[in-house]
């Protein structure tokens, strides 16, 4: 078997021997289903409230694609300004490192009071959230451009634009990429905070709903839910890097 066969086995043998030991264990020591549903459990709740959770999934997701939309937006602007100029990178880092340092769901309740329950918290939250760490990312990649190499650019007559779009940029391509693929992840994660305080709709509401009533087959079905779109999410945003960015793992294909 070639080595990209065991790569693209390799996920689904891990996946499905990490549930196949979840249900031994459950099975053979009886836990309660209260306690820990086995997945046999959690699959037969996911396909009974299959309705119930495809509708309050496809709210989540497109709450939680506009708040990562928003932070892909102003996250590379951002990245780009603190990259390219000390100044501003030496003035907006500590506030970015303080307001990053609160607990975002202390934010919500301020979300509340300006925009009311409804979509819009859970979209700024998934949106704060994730901001950060493209913002760091972009602008670690645009900083590193070796001085040697821009004083010979500008030697040639490239403004500091030109060094930023042809050269700064595609050096952050990697980290703008990789910055992604934490940040969709760190999304669904303020989605679902946004939705459990203010929102009627949604996973996290669902949680929350379900919680209440003791219903333990539909939590962890809702968080296995949860766990595929994030999984699919990553995919789609690894796809996107290898695409565009495969030169930055020649390497690593090589060694493969």
């Amino acid at each position: 078997m070639t080595v990209k066969r065991q790569l693209v086995l390799a996920p689904w043998i891990f996946t499905i021997g990490f549930f196949a030991i979840w249900e031994i264990i459950c099975r053979g020591f009886g836990i309660s289903s209260f306690i820990l549903p086995a997945p046999s459990t959690i699959m037969a709740a996911t396909w009974e409230y299959r309705n119930q959770l495809a509708y309050h999934a496809m709210h989540t997701l497109w709450m939680t694609l506009a708040g990562f939309g928003l932070a892909v937006v102003f996250g590379l602007l951002l990245g780009v300004a603190l990259g390219a100029s000390r100044l501003i990178n030496a003035g907006t880092y500590p506030l970015l490192v303080g307001f990053n340092s609160i607990p975002k769901v202390a934010v919500v309740p301020i979300l509340v009071f300006w925009f009311g329950v409804g979509w819009v918290p859970p979209v700024m939250t998934a949106f704060l959230i994730s901001f950060f760490p493209i913002v760091v990312n972009v602008a670690t990649g645009i900083s590193t451009v070796e001085p040697e190499m821009e004083d010979v650019l500008r030697a040639l007559g490239a403004s500091k634009r030109d060094i930023i779009l042809k050269v700064g940029l595609p050096r952050a391509m990697p980290y703008f990429f990789g910055s992604l693929k934490v940040a969709i992840t760190l999304a669904y994660v303020g989605s679902v905070i946004g939705e459990q305080n203010a929102s009627n709709v949604g996973i996290g509401n669902l949680l929350t709903r379900a919680s209440a009533a003791f219903e333990v087959p539909l939590v962890w079905a809702a968080l296995v839910v949860l766990a595929v779109l994030g999984v699919v999410m990553y995919m789609i945003t690894a796809f996107v890097e290898q695409s565009t960015t495969g030169w930055a793992q020649r390497s690593q294909m090589a060694n493969a």
